[in-house]
């Protein structure tokens, strides 16, 4: 019999986070596959868990999924973690749950930790629709591309950011997306945990002491039905704003809303979808 796949969530800070069952899988299976043994046998250390351990990675998840795969073939069972929270969420762990599934293997989740989901339930942000997009581009043309891609979505919005780059994050994030409400959220389950909550440009302003953000970054900003017709801070309209006044001047000329509808989207550079959720944006906020 092949042996099983659990894709095992890990602490993001506090080590009380690890659950009973994450224990128990831990200390029964036959390998461990780690992105970094020295990190994860801190953990095993601290629960008296001696296992053997291989390293799992970006660098070298191609090969080591096909010998992990080999193992679970053989009977064994493997356990997939990643430093810290749910493995495969901005993590390595894709390839070996693609090869298990290829070969009729068993994979079984151990759910806990996530560091996207913990600052999201203590942000005041709206959660009943989001947008999960990873850890934004390093470069600024990269980033300013990403966020023009989800400008008009109607989710809160969340990304991973690394420390040093959040202050170019946040100004990037301001002029594409206007001052919308944000919740920058650092170190949490750690004894320096913090929500630091307002406006992008606060924000911006706050995280610009390049020793300000310290510790893992959570980035979450409210969605596109929350963005001010005028930005009070820069002066620029926002997209919101011109697609509503490029929608009532087309209507004027007697063209119905369909037709409008598609010529703003043209004039503007919004594809059709994104059109119409600012429309449906607009409608919600004139029914409240």
């Amino acid at each position: 019999m092949p042996g099983t796949l659990y894709i095992v969530a890990t602490p993001i800070g506090n080590l009380d986070d690890l659950t009973q069952r994450a224990l128990s899988v831990l200390r029964q299976v036959d390998v461990i596959a780690c992105e970094d043994t020295r990190h994860t046998r801190k953990l095993l250390t601290h629960f008296g868990i001696d296992a053997r351990t291989v390293s799992y990675h970006e660098h070298n998840e191609t090969s080591r999924a096909t010998e992990l795969a080999d193992l679970l073939t053989a009977g064994r069972d493997v356990a997939v973690v990643s430093d810290a929270g749910t493995p495969l969420i901005s993590d390595p762990g894709f390839r070996i749950v693609r090869a298990a599934i290829e070969r009729g293997i068993s994979i079984v989740p151990i759910p806990g930790a996530s560091a996207f989901v913990t600052a999201l339930a203590a942000s005041g942000l709206a959660s009943d629709q989001i947008f999960f997009g990873g850890f934004l581009p390093a470069r600024a043309t990269a980033r300013r591309i990403k966020l023009e891609e989800i400008r008009s979505l109607n989710a809160t919005v969340i990304f991973y950011e690394a420390p040093h780059r959040i202050a170019g994050a946040l100004r990037d994030a301001h002029e594409v997306l206007g001052n919308r409400p944000a919740v920058v959220a650092r170190e949490l389950t750690k004894l320096h945990e913090e929500f630091a909550r307002g406006t992008l440009s606060e924000l911006a302003n706050l995280f610009s002491d390049a020793n300000r953000a310290r510790g893992e970054v959570v980035l979450m900003i409210a969605g596109a039905d929350s963005v001010a017709d005028i930005d009070d801070q820069s002066g620029t309209e926002s997209i919101s704003s011109r697609f509503a006044k490029s929608m009532v001047q087309l209507q004027e000329k007697g063209l119905d809303e369909k037709t409008a509808l598609k010529q703003a989207a043209r004039e503007l550079g919004l594809k059709r979808d994104e059109a119409y959720r600012l429309l449906v944006a607009q409608k919600n906020r004139r029914q409240k």
